[in-house]
């Protein structure tokens, strides 16, 4: 059939997307230790290059893959989990299934490529068992309490003692103290209840969250020597970490990202400002002079 310049267009961009994803696919399967995981990744990229031959016959070209593209998804899937990886590939997807809709009225042929892209929604739905995700609720648990604790500490702190080192110091001591007994409470906590998670690895993962969102939060304390600009990166940096995660979660667990992001944020924020407060009003109650 002949085809429009625009539809050819749309078709090769579509050769593209399909040809990488299969690489993608065919790249991260390759290092999944679970058959059933692997199997199903397997058949998705083998859809993936079929959809590419579909397209192939009515452009009658070949289309080279994005080097770039397929580098990228699957070092994501190796250092975030292939399930992250794989579903922020997905999202790239759905913004192409709107290039599907337009040819879908000159080529009958994409309504199925459509359907198929669906599928593959459904059936990564159904392996969400990466033991990383597992745990994801312990790594949420220790940022969200060193988040809300320690940027109330350094707001408190900032007014009450105006000393970088000192604030620092104070903060760091408080941070650890404060992430051992997360990470034990949380080991006691799981060991109780029916599950099947470690306890150890849970204790380990809440603790090690606490002890990165400390130390990121203490840094412009050791590097700067103004306290007020010191509190306020702090307070940025609390915000971009709050944001980052919650866009992992919304992507590998299908989490609203809005809902929970104002929450997080939200507290955290609001106990560091009721904090500062408390922090003024005992400098000028008491006298302390640091």
């Amino acid at each position: 059939m002949t085809l429009t310049p625009e539809i050819r267009t749309e078709l090769l961009r579509a050769q593209r997307a399909e040809i990488t994803e299969y690489h993608v696919y065919s790249q991260i399967a390759k290092t999944l230790p679970d058959e059933n995981n692997r199997q199903i990744i397997t058949q998705i990229a083998q859809d993936e290059k079929h959809h590419y031959e579909i397209w192939k016959g009515y452009t009658n070209e070949e289309v080279k893959p994005s080097r770039f593209q397929i580098w990228l998804y699957t070092t994501i899937g190796r250092l975030f989990g292939f399930t992250f990886g794989i579903k922020l590939m997905e999202l790239g997807e759905e913004k192409a299934q709107v290039n599907y809709e337009k040819i879908a009225n000159e080529i009958p042929e994409a309504r199925g490529v459509i359907q198929d892209e669906h599928d593959h929604e459904s059936k990564l739905l159904s392996m969400l068992d990466e033991k990383s995700l597992l745990y994801a609720g312990s790594v949420v648990l220790g940022l969200n309490d060193a988040l809300v604790e320690l940027t109330g500490a350094l707001a408190g702190l900032t007014f009450a003692f105006r000393d970088v080192k000192i604030i620092a110091l104070s903060g760091l001591i408080t941070g650890i103290a404060a992430s051992l007994s997360m990470a034990s409470s949380e080991y006691l906590s799981t060991r109780s209840e029916e599950t099947e998670k470690d306890p150890v690895r849970v204790a380990i993962t809440t603790g090690i969250a606490y002890v990165i969102t400390v130390a990121l939060l203490i840094l412009p304390y050791l590097l700067l020597n103004n306290e007020i600009i010191s509190l306020a990166i702090s307070l940025t940096t609390s915000v971009l970490i709050i944001a980052i995660f919650n866009f992992y979660l919304s992507v590998a667990k299908d989490l609203p990202f809005g809902k929970h992001f104002l929450e997080m944020a939200g507290l955290s924020l609001g106990v560091a400002g009721f904090s500062f407060l408390i922090g003024l009003l005992i400098r000028n109650w008491f006298g302390i002079e640091v």
